[in-house]
């Protein structure tokens, strides 16, 4: 299993668009045969400040979530909204007994 954890920042007034497209694209996201998870949360204390949540069965399947429709609206009406580049790290499960 591959996990992706995406760290975004919005600018203050593109919050509300910006929970919006993730809304939609999680929900598409949420549909492909590929996704094992896929969640969006917003920090408490700066909430302009976010971390999606990906987890994918493998390689492919994350490389095949961008080339979706429902992604690729969500990375056109978002990338206006970002307060800095969008940063990721991607782990991978360990896989353990129980």
């Amino acid at each position: 299993m591959l996990i992706v954890q995406v760290q975004v920042q919005v600018v203050p007034d593109g919050v509300d668009a910006f929970i919006e497209a993730t809304k939609a694209n999680a929900a598409g996201s949420r549909q492909e045969p590929g996704v094992v998870r896929f969640d969006a949360i917003q920090e408490v204390d700066d909430p302009s400040r976010f971390v999606l949540i990906e987890a994918y069965r493998d390689e492919q399947a994350a490389a095949d979530h961008k080339l979706t429709a429902h992604y690729a609206t969500w990375r056109d009406a978002v990338a206006p909204l970002m307060a800095a580049p969008r940063t990721s790290v991607k782990y991978t499960d360990i896989d353990y007994p129980g």
